[in-house]
Parts: structure tokens; sequence; C-alpha cells
């Protein structure tokens, strides 16, 4: 079972504000979102820890 995000969920977890999520997401900063159901947009749990553990080796 895949665990999804939202954009509320994203912001909590890094500590920032929602608007500076989609900032980052626009910059290229976050990995892309998933739509569900057309208009729903959330980040996949599974996509955010492995982006996660990429930006940790490149310190």
């Amino acid at each position: 079972m895949q665990t999804y995000l939202s954009v509320k969920s994203v912001a909590h977890r890094y500590d920032i504000a929602i608007s500076t999520v989609w900032l980052r997401l626009k910059q290229g900063k976050l990995p892309s979102p998933v739509k569900l159901h057309g208009t729903s947009t959330r980040w996949l749990l599974n996509d955010l820890e492995r982006w996660e553990k990429q930006q940790n080796t490149e310190v």
C-alpha cells in the first residue's frame, strides 16, 4: 500500500509554508507530485524518502 501526502503534510514534514512547497517544486527542489482523480495533488511518501536520501548523499 502506498502512502500519499498532501501539500499541507509536505509543508509540515519540511517545516516550510505551503507556498514554499509550490515554489520549491517549481524550482525543481522537490520531487514531482502525482494527480489523483484529476484534481487532487499528492506526493508519494516513497518518492520523498528516496529524494531525502539522495539529498543527504549529495551534501
